[in-house]
């Protein structure tokens, strides 16, 4: 049997298999993603062991970079007035999640949207930023891990002293654009006063600020208080060949900065708040909301302190403190060992300024 089909009904017949192909097509699409959006406080360089706890956490938790979640990332390289337009791209994109990382990023975040959900990384004091409601019950669309930065600021000034019997005047630097380093320092004003120091502040805002303020403090101080910020993280080499060459010792609050050359830092673990940052997104990404998800604590914290700024500086670090770092076992977590600097000569009569990098120069005490 013999099926004739006219003209007409070979181009309906056509029209019809032309308008299917479109939506196999679309039917062939891999899926979107879920997508993170990681708003950073600094630079890739800066920030990078912390990124890699981070994915590498994700990665246990079944969340593969490019396989099963993509992640944009942003930095700002300390500069704040970048933040508006980042946060602001992100809600564009229509990101599943904005992770970040500081007090300013996450203020950001939460001015560009209330709804999607925002996990921070490392605020100083989220509620008294006014980044949350409530440690227990955050509210809003916004959770993450909280430094108690301003918590530890009178542990970090005893640890000073620890090293600096003699201390008398001290300068205490904070960048005041960011809120939790104005919370930081009127709590390290106070720690200063209980323990019988006169300290004086000074305020920072952009890289040009930080050499006037060097130059003011010539002479008047005897170490220096620097309140941690993305600022300071992405000029810290700068900060740090300044000190040195006014021979000031420097109290820091992450591990960053003495691995560049700064004297001592008394802080939470980032790579640990960065792990437990992972969990709470995996978290939110099977159905938790935000408001409900309680502020994290950090449960590790690390003292560490450069042996040989300490010696370029003629400071003698107290035995109780080197025989914590040196002599317990590692299995407890105390170690004295990791990247540090090497010296060269300094111009003039200052110290040595730090070089490239060696072993066994930087202590660590972890609890």
């Amino acid at each position: 049997m013999t099926v004739t089909i006219g003209r007409r009904e070979l181009l309906v017949a056509l029209g019809g298999a032309a308008a299917a192909w479109p939506l196999a097509a679309r039917a062939q699409q891999p899926a979107r993603l879920p997508t993170i959006g990681y708003l950073g406080a600094s630079t890739r360089s800066v920030e990078s062991l912390r990124i890699a706890a981070f994915v590498e956490r994700l990665r246990e938790l079944v969340w593969i970079e490019g396989r099963t979640i993509a992640i944009d990332y942003r930095w700002t390289e300390g500069r704040d007035e970048r933040l508006a337009e980042i946060a602001a791209e992100f809600v564009r994109l229509k990101v599943d999640i904005i992770v970040t990382a500081g007090t300013p990023q996450t203020l950001a975040a939460k001015h560009a949207t209330s709804v999607t959900p925002i996990v921070f990384a490392a605020v100083g004091d989220p509620v008294g930023a006014g980044v949350v409601e409530s440690l227990a019950r955050p509210g809003g669309n916004a959770t993450g891990l909280s430094m108690q930065q301003t918590d530890t600021a009178g542990k970090r000034l005893e640890l000073l002293r620890d090293v600096i019997p003699s201390l008398r005047r001290l300068a205490i630097m904070a960048n005041s654009d960011n809120p939790s380093n104005v919370l930081d320092m009127r709590e390290a004003q106070a720690a200063a006063r209980a323990l019988g120091l006169e300290a004086v502040t000074w305020e920072i805002r952009r890289r040009a600020d930080i050499a006037a303020a060097f130059d003011a403090l010539k002479g008047r101080v005897e170490a220096l208080y620097i309140c941690n910020d993305p600022l300071v993280g992405t000029n810290r080499v700068h900060f740090i060949t300044l000190a040195l060459g006014m021979r000031l010792p420097t109290m820091f609050f992450s591990r960053e900065q003495v691995e560049a050359g700064g004297l001592m830092s008394y802080g939470s673990n980032f790579p640990d708040l960065y792990r437990r940052t992972a969990e709470l997104v995996n978290k939110i990404l099977r159905g938790a909301k935000p408001a409900e998800a309680p502020v994290e604590q950090p449960t590790k914290f690390e003292l560490v302190i450069n042996v040989i700024t300490a010696k370029a500086l003629g400071l003698e670090i107290p035995p109780t403190l080197l025989a914590r770092a040196g002599s317990r076992p590692a299995r407890q977590g105390f170690k004295c060992s990791g990247p540090a600097t090497r010296l060269r000569s300094y111009p003039r009569a200052g110290p040595p300024v730090p070089r490239g990098r060696s072993r066994a120069n930087v202590c660590f005490v972890h609890s």
